[in-house]
This record gives C-alpha cells, sequence and structure tokens, in this order.
C-alpha cells in the first residue's frame, strides 16, 4: 500500500511511520524538516500551506495520514486557539486536496476532547481534561466537524485520554464515541500501540467517515 504520512516527525507521525515501514508499505514522509526522517523512505519538505502542493505530494497514494498538530514549542499552545486552530485549517486544507488528488482515503489522528467522558458529557466538559489542553481539544473538535461535513473518505482516529510514548503490545481495545477505560479506570494507550491500530485500519477498514478511538 501506498501511504503519505503528514507532519511525520512529531511523536505520533514517527510511530505511524515505524508500523508503516515494519509491515512493508511504500511511504511518503511529509514534514517541514524531513533531515529528521530516515533515509531510506521517500521524504518531502513541506508545510501543508497549499492544496494544490499538498494534492500534488498526495497524488497516487492509496492513503493519506494526517498526524499534523501545532508545536507545542510556542507557549500560544496552551493558552490560545486562535493559534491551536491551525489544526482546523489543515484539516480543511487536505480535504480540499484529497478531493482534487483522488486519494481513496484520509486517516486523521485526532483527539479526546469530543469523546464522551458520561452520557452526554464529552471529555472536554468532563472536569477530567487538563485547562491547559482546552485549545487544542477546541481545535480538534473543529477538524473533526469539517471532516463529518465533507464528501471524502475519512477516518477520525481519537486516542485516549493519555497518550504516551510505550511499548507496542498489540493488546488494546477499540471503541467508537465513547472513552475506553481500563480496569484500574485509566484512559491510555501507548504510541506504540495506538500506531498498531491505526496501521490495522488502513490495511482492513472498518471506519470509513466514522470516528474510532482505542483503550487498554
Amino acid at each position: 500500500m501506498k501511504v503519505v504520512v503528514l507532519a511525520a516527525t512529531g511523536q505520533a507521525g514517527r510511530t505511524v511511520l515505524s508500523e508503516l515501514i515494519s509491515r512493508s508499505h511504500q511511504v511518503t514522509a511529509v514534514a517541514r524538516n524531513p533531515d529528521k526522517l530516515p533515509n531510506s523512505i521517500d521524504r518531502v519538505r513541506d508545510d501543508l500551506s497549499s492544496v494544490d502542493r499538498i494534492a500534488e505530494i498526495i497524488a497516487g497514494a492509496d492513503a493519506v495520514v494526517s498526524a499534523f498538530g501545532p508545536p507545542k514549542d510556542n507557549p500560544r499552545f496552551f493558552s490560545d486557539v486562535t493559534y491551536t486552530d491551525q489544526l482546523a485549517g489543515v484539516a480543511e486544507r487536505l480535504i480540499a486536496a484529497v478531493r482534487k488528488a483522488g486519494v481513496p482515503r484520509l486517516v486523521v489522528v485526532g483527539g479526546a476532547g469530543s469523546l464522551e467522558f458520561a452520557p452526554g458529557v464529552t471529555v472536554l466538559k468532563s472536569g477530567h481534561w487538563p485547562e491547559a489542553l482546552e485549545p487544542i481539544a477546541i481545535s480538534h473538535m473543529k477538524a473533526f466537524a469539517a471532516l463529518r461535513a465533507s464528501d471524502i473518505n475519512w477516518t477520525y482516529f481519537s486516542p485516549p485520554m493519555l497518550i504516551d510514548p510505550g511499548v507496542r503490545t498489540g493488546k488494546f481495545r477499540l471503541g467508537g464515541d465513547s472513552v475506553i477505560f481500563d480496569e484500574q479506570g485509566r484512559s491510555w494507550v501507548s504510541f506504540e500501540d495506538y500506531a498498531v491500530a491505526l496501521v490495522d485500519e488502513l490495511e482492513n477498514p472498518g471506519h470509513e467517515r466514522a470516528r474510532f478511538t482505542i483503550g487498554y
């Protein structure tokens, strides 16, 4: 499968990239600084600011994976939704580029804020979401809304409330719109297992034009 990974140098992008390579998929990795990526794969420098350029890069791919997120090294990430809304802008451009290039599928590394924490209560409004992460959660919701309103074949993959580097176990549970909690009441997963589930979804589609989530 020919897969383009956008924002391939972030934590999610790198992990998904590694999982794709381990399964012998043909990968093109796109990043602002592709020098950080392995020489053994196709690398493209781009900041995702142009629909035409994105369409040119992804043309001929079987699927596109977007792991884009606004850089966290800017303090505005934790306080200013006008900064994190870069995410929503990129989502709109990706939708247009996927449509223009005729790519069959877009899978987006999503957010947890819009998941249902309890009946009628989102994670964002649950009282259990950090205030500093409210801006990015709101921007993720805007991106999710844009996908749902689009006519392309999208999949939105929400992580649990906590995702950290860890171990690739291959053992996890998948769900739809509700948070998954483990036996200790935690909502979490490793980036490695998140990547396993994402590539599984690429290989065996089960959530086209839908959102799904993961947890232990």
